[in-house]
């Protein structure tokens, strides 16, 4: 285990200046590189402590910013056009990076790594995400995943899509059956 001191609040782990301990990989592949931690070293506690009001006045900048952003863009529906089969299945699935491109497209500049999808979309419908804007400022995003934007459109007025097309297709199905009938 490797003993840190983490320069912002990290999930699941702690807040600004706790000393934490985590095992080797996710302190020298994850925490370090990306700035969230420091070692516990004598040399690097006095440091943190000299600059610790510093630090904690930039978080609270940058977390006001972020809280700003979330405000203005509350509500924020992301629509991708994706092909589906019958049931309503994907060819394939909506990603992190996928909802990142149509938020930016949106007006909220966000990376791939700040949307937190815990499993790829594979179904066409509405889905709420989460992006995190700042370690403490989570930003609900509702993504719209349809065939066209006129399904989009039906989806977002809370039409239930599948089942119209089903019905479609009985119909369809019906009107077959009593063509073959008269034959």
């Amino acid at each position: 285990m490797i003993d840190l001191i983490l320069l912002q609040r990290v999930d699941k782990l702690g807040q600004m200046g706790e000393r934490v301990k985590v095992r080797p990989g996710y302190a020298r592949n994850f925490l370090l590189p990306q700035g969230k931690a420091i070692r516990a070293t004598k040399d690097n506690l006095s440091r943190f402590e000299q600059q610790r009001a510093q630090l904690e006045a930039q978080n609270i900048k940058r977390r006001e910013e972020a809280e700003r952003v979330a405000e203005r863009m509350e509500g924020l529906t992301v629509v991708l056009i994706r092909s589906a089969g019958e049931s309503g299945g994907l060819y394939g699935s909506v990603s992190a990076r996928d909802i990142a491109d149509g938020c930016t497209a949106a007006g909220l500049g966000v990376g791939r790594q700040q949307v937190l999808l815990d499993n790829p979309i594979k179904t066409l419908g509405l889905t709420t995400v989460r992006v995190e804007l700042h370690p403490e400022v989570l930003l609900p995003v509702v993504v719209n995943v349809a065939r066209s934007p006129e399904e989009a459109e039906r989806q977002a007025r809370g039409e239930e899509i599948e089942r119209e097309e089903e019905i479609t297709l009985e119909a369809e199905l019906v009107a077959e059956l009593g063509a073959a009938a008269r034959d």
